[in-house]
């Protein structure tokens, strides 16, 4: 596959704004050992891109300064030991950064073939999503079938991700969003019950839905503001999952209520985990997520897709947050 020496992509000139993103014009990167050289599709937009814009989340050492975390796309080069992947396959990934861009290194562990039934481009919008569901909700917060679930942005990439998901797996689902409908998105996706945080508290809709009981496992991305609400939605033996802090990372708990009531709090990120680590989370999906796409069992949800000279009009978009599902970027 022929390669050129430079490439289009998408740089953040200062922490700021959205119009602090700039297309520029770069060397093409070549692969090193365990790399591979992905001609980009499509990029995935999260929220960590818009943080790393504003100067809150910059890439670990070695990593990309360019944004964007998942991509798909075609294998254009491997390096040595590039082991798993060939020219010419078409995959999707997570990465440490660089997905805004034409092309992207990829470590090869870390490369997932394209679900059947998905398209390329529409295969951006999985890797990101669905490593931090099936690693948070059914490794971290040990989600099984027969159990309830409450997750918090049920209209967000992750929570459409995490609604199908869930269900598929036998759970009973609860969702909150911020209007009508996105809450009908979330109960057309798979949620028994949508709770619009605006009109409704979600404690009172869980405790209602289970009995008075509680839910199993909350998964939550909001952070210090919900932890007592989210704690007081939670069973006996609940499980807390916090995977962002939007809106605070601070915030006092009561222990007793943890002993008394036999809770868990777990939190983690993907981006500074290992290429090992993520690569076992990325089989652990392959083999038990990507087949349910084949079987029609789940779909990407993907709200727009914007040029990649685009992306500050992109993030405008997520930063209003009137989509439902992915955004993505198309080079």
């Amino acid at each position: 596959m022929s390669i050129p020496e430079t490439m289009r992509a998408v740089e953040i000139a200062e922490p700021g704004p959205p119009r602090v993103l700039r297309p520029v014009t770069r060397p093409t990167p070549r692969p090193g050992t365990r790399e591979a050289l992905v001609r980009v599709a499509a990029a995935g937009i999260n929220r960590a891109d818009v943080m790393q814009r504003e100067g809150r989340y910059p890439p670990p050492p070695g990593a990309s300064d360019l944004p964007g975390l998942e991509l798909s796309g075609t294998v254009a080069a491997v390096g040595l030991d590039a082991d798993g992947v060939a020219v010419g396959d078409e995959v999707c990934a997570i990465v440490s950064g660089g997905a805004y861009a034409e092309y992207c290194l990829v470590p090869a562990p870390q490369c997932l073939p394209v679900p059947e039934e998905v398209s390329l481009a529409d295969a951006a919008a999985l890797p990101e999503a669905y490593c931090t569901v099936w690693t948070n909700v059914v490794d971290r917060g040990r989600l099984r079938a027969g159990e309830s679930f409450l997750v918090h942005g049920g209209s967000s990439g992750v929570g459409t991700a995490a609604i199908q998901l869930a269900r598929r797996l036998g759970a009973r689902v609860i969702a909150t969003a911020g209007t009508a409908a996105k809450c009908a998105a979330c109960v057309d996706l798979g949620a028994e019950r949508a709770v619009n945080y605006r009109e409704e508290d979600f404690v009172a809709a869980c405790r209602d839905a289970t009995g008075g009981r509680g839910v199993d496992v909350v998964l939550d991305m909001v952070g210090a503001p919900y932890l007592g609400r989210n704690l007081a939605a939670l069973a006996v033996e609940g499980r807390l999952v916090v995977i962002a802090v939007m809106a605070g990372a601070e915030a006092e708990v009561n222990l007793l209520d943890f002993m008394s009531r036999r809770l868990t709090l777990t939190a983690s990120t993907l981006r500074a985990r290992s290429v090992a680590q993520k690569a076992e989370v990325g089989r652990a999906v392959r083999e038990h997520v990507w087949p349910r796409f084949a079987a029609g069992e789940l779909r990407p949800v993907i709200h727009a897709t914007w040029p990649l000279a685009e992306a500050a009009e992109a993030h405008r978009v997520l930063e209003s947050s009137v989509h439902v599902g992915k955004l993505l970027l198309l080079p």
